[in-house]
């Protein structure tokens, strides 16, 4: 009889990271998935269920406007109780570091039910930074049975934390698994082709650490790279929060500097692979870039994916205006500096992390006996 998975997400970047894996483990002999959305972000994240074709199982439909963490964790705490107690699963997996994560990962383990932690191990080690991820994805490590660590970096920091060794695995992140299936090198659209004799520079800021004067800082920035190079236009898709959105609106008025809408899965993909430069502040896309032979300039002072940093893949910027301009102007002005980022293998995975999971967990449940093999990024 096939062990049922219950896979839980609700943010966009979380959506696309599972959307694999989901789909992996329809394909099992072993396994079926149920697939739980807390829609812990509502718009964004139907994009990416509509780009896999992935249908709910169960939809909690927790956001709100202006949504406090308190209230995400204590409705997806509430809600994943009785949807747990009425599907009976085997396991519970869980992705990254949430508060969805967080909160359903403690839901499972309120009703003895066991934990796969995907993505398992990031770390920075300040509680605050960034916050509450950081915070999320430690206190996901001390339920989760099973660790799905990307690097054997994560690993060596689920060690130092005393986890058990036979409980984690290292596979590679699945982000490059949903890479191999959205960018198409033939694809075209209106919107890259209004920019077809330009170097884009994409552009992404939303953490909430980032929020206010650091963010501002990042805007005056971009307009002045925008003023200074005249064959650069800077395409920010603008998150939904309306912080972030009034701010762009105040410092991003620029005739080559243009706000849109957030880009659906697709559309992002297949458009940063045709960007010139990244900046940003997340997490996914300092793992997807590196495959896409793009420059990443992190907008943050510290980072739990140093193995970009470390290869080269990755450079940290940080929030200094300063800073930001002399490191874009670099890779903007000297094509060797370019390619030295750009011609490096890709440290996050191969494509196969979702098979890799999906193998062993068959392999925890004695369906598979011979241990899967690990994802080696060193």
């Amino acid at each position: 009889m096939k062990k049922r998975i219950m896979v839980v997400f609700g943010t966009r970047p979380e959506a696309i990271k599972m959307a694999p894996l989901v789909n992996a483990l329809k394909e099992s002999k072993h396994l079926e998935p149920v697939v739980v959305v807390t829609a812990q972000h509502r718009e964004m994240l139907d994009q990416v269920l509509n780009a896999f074709n992935i249908t709910p199982d169960y939809d909690l439909n927790v956001m709100r406007a202006e949504q406090t963490l308190s209230h995400i964790t204590s409705q997806v705490l509430k809600e994943m109780e009785s949807i747990i107690q009425k599907e009976t699963p085997n396991m519970v997996l869980v992705h990254g570091d949430t508060t969805t994560t967080f909160s359903a990962a403690l839901a499972a383990f309120y009703q003895k039910v066991s934990i796969g932690h995907v993505e398992a191990g990031l770390r920075t080690y300040n509680k605050f930074a960034p916050y509450p991820e950081e915070l999320n994805r430690q206190l996901t490590t001390r339920l989760a049975d099973l660790h799905f660590a990307p690097t054997l970096r994560a690993k060596d920091n689920l060690l130092k934390e005393q986890v058990d060794e036979s409980t984690i695995f290292v596979t590679g992140n699945t982000v490059i698994d949903a890479l191999n299936t959205t960018v198409d090198p033939n694809y075209n659209s209106k919107l890259l082709s209004q920019y077809k004799d330009k170097r884009v520079i994409l552009l992404t800021a939303h953490r909430r650490e980032n929020l206010g004067e650091p963010m501002i800082q990042i805007f005056k920035a971009m307009k002045h790279i925008a003023d200074t190079h005249r064959d650069v236009v800077i395409v920010y898709p603008v998150h939904k929060n309306p912080k972030i959105r009034e701010l762009a609106q105040r410092y991003l008025t620029h005739d080559r500097i243009e706000l849109i809408e957030p880009l659906d899965v697709m559309d992002f993909h297949n458009f940063a692979a045709a960007s010139e430069i990244i900046l940003t502040d997340s997490g996914g896309i300092q793992e997807e870039a590196p495959s896409l032979n793009k420059p990443v300039l992190v907008l943050r002072d510290v980072t739990e994916r140093p193995e970009g940093v470390e290869s080269g893949v990755l450079k940290i910027v940080g929030t200094d205006f300063e800073k930001i301009v002399t490191e874009t102007n670099r890779l903007l002005n000297n094509r060797e500096i370019y390619d030295e980022m750009t011609q490096l293998k890709n440290p996050y995975g191969d494509g196969q992390a979702s098979h890799r999971i999906v193998d062993i967990i068959s392999h925890y449940y004695g369906f598979i006996l011979e241990k899967p093999s690990d994802f080696m990024n060193s």
